[in-house]
């Protein structure tokens, strides 16, 4: 009898170290119904008559407080909602529904704090807004204020009766064709910061910064630099546009190898990937002066790069561009940059004369927004260009090392190129 005791107890055991796992793979892998998930891209793949419900792996905590989508498609009604709910959210509500949640919906522009019948809040959401929600850590009482933003700016702001690791990132859909771009480590900087501080440290230009170090506009790799997978990556905060289209670095320190990559990438690019070798990017690179295009395999396009020398990078729009179309305009403060550099002139007038057997390298890429032609120099003159077509949302500056040593300095607004 005692044997069989025995034996049932290990059997217990077991079961019990296998719930054990599964509740902790239940915590930290991400939730969705009726919805799919493309990279960063979420779409509603439904039939309209339930909701769809994405839940974040990791809940919300003091290092990444705040999280934002970027509406790429209303579809037919626009019944987006950005929240945050508990980890076991029931997926066939939208957030703010059920108790515990609150959300912001796009459609009316409603706030919804776990309950189906909403209080007006803000402005709807319309295709290119950019929905945040985050949290405040100077609550107290067992309450946390909850607020949401609309592209950039506070909306409003409620208090819940929760603690930051029980609040999930969350987005509900409801409709047809409706699709946003999820930024899970978006930043939220808060207006009372010391504006003089900011400038200074250039921290507020970049949007990413992966095994990098800002000192001011130098940029130091600090990677582990072993192998291929430990590329350290910047990408600025704001794509070019076509006020501000190009962009320079200098290589102060070529480190060991002289692996300094100047490119283009879409927002949502891998952390741990070299500008060009994954798709949405392109890029030239230094130590061996080829241009990578959404591929591992290089083509052959200009002059190595050493310590010393200047490389640029730009973007040439048509003259028939259309902003809306995926130039973040309106994130730049015109009057504080100068006027554009004097390399758009020149390529202008070339731009008509471009070989004709220029090739286009998309590799499958993609990249589904309209042609646009990007150049590359170096010591202000122009190495070559290629066309390609613009991601949605723009291309972002993005500067790849991966090899000890490496730094450069970055000119994100350049008076000439």
């Amino acid at each position: 009898m005692d044997d069989i005791n025995l034996h049932y107890r290990f059997l217990n055991w077991r079961r019990r170290i296998r719930e054990i796992r599964d509740v902790r793979a239940v915590r930290y892998r991400e939730r969705l119904k009726r919805m799919l998930r493309d990279g960063d891209v979420l779409r509603y793949h439904g039939n309209s008559d339930e909701v769809g419900c994405f839940v974040a792996g990791r809940p919300l905590s003091r290092r990444n407080r705040y999280f934002e989508v970027t509406i790429m498609d209303t579809g037919v009604r626009g019944t987006i909602a950005v929240g945050l709910v508990p980890q076991l959210y029931k997926l066939d509500h939208q957030p703010g529904w059920l108790p515990h949640s609150v959300a912001f919906h796009a459609d009316d522009g409603k706030l919804y704090n776990g309950n189906t019948v909403g209080q007006q809040f803000g402005p709807k959401g319309c295709r290119g807004d950019r929905i945040g929600c985050g949290i405040s850590m100077d609550s107290d009482d067992g309450q946390l204020t909850v607020f949401f933003t609309k592209n950039g700016k506070e909306v409003g702001s409620v208090e819940i009766p929760a603690s930051p690791e029980a609040l999930y990132p969350a987005v509900g859909m409801h409709s047809l064709g409706e699709e946003v771009l999820l930024d899970l480590n978006a930043e939220w900087g808060m207006e009372e910061d010391d504006g003089q501080m900011i400038v200074d440290s250039h921290e507020e230009d970049w949007g990413r910064l992966h095994d990098v170090k800002v000192t001011g506009t130098l940029l130091e790799y600090v990677g582990k630099g072993k192998s291929i997978v430990d590329v350290g990556l910047a990408q600025a905060r704001r794509p070019l546009n076509t006020r501000f289209h190009y962009y320079e670095l200098e290589i102060t320190d070529d480190g060991e190898k002289c692996y300094i990559a100047l490119g283009l990438a879409r927002r949502d690019y891998p952390k741990n990937r070299h500008p060009g070798w994954s798709r949405g990017s392109i890029a030239y690179h230094a130590d061996d002066g080829k241009l990578f295009q959404g591929s591992g395999v290089g083509d052959a396009f200009g002059p190595r790069c050493f310590e010393g020398d200047i490389m640029g990078c730009g973007i040439m729009f048509p003259r028939d561009f259309n902003p809306g179309l995926g130039d973040d305009t309106e994130d730049w403060d015109f009057d504080v940059f100068p006027k554009p550099c004097e390399v758009q002139n020149d390529l202008y007038a070339n731009n008509e004369d471009q070989e004709e057997g220029e090739e286009e390298e998309d590799e499958g890429e993609d990249l589904e927004g309209r042609k646009v032609t990007v150049f590359f120099t170096r010591n202000g003159k122009v190495v070559g260009r290629r066309e390609v077509a613009l991601p949605f949302g723009g291309f972002y500056p993005t500067i790849g090392m991966m090899s000890t040593g490496e730094k450069v300095r970055v000119d994100l607004h350049p008076l000439s190129g």
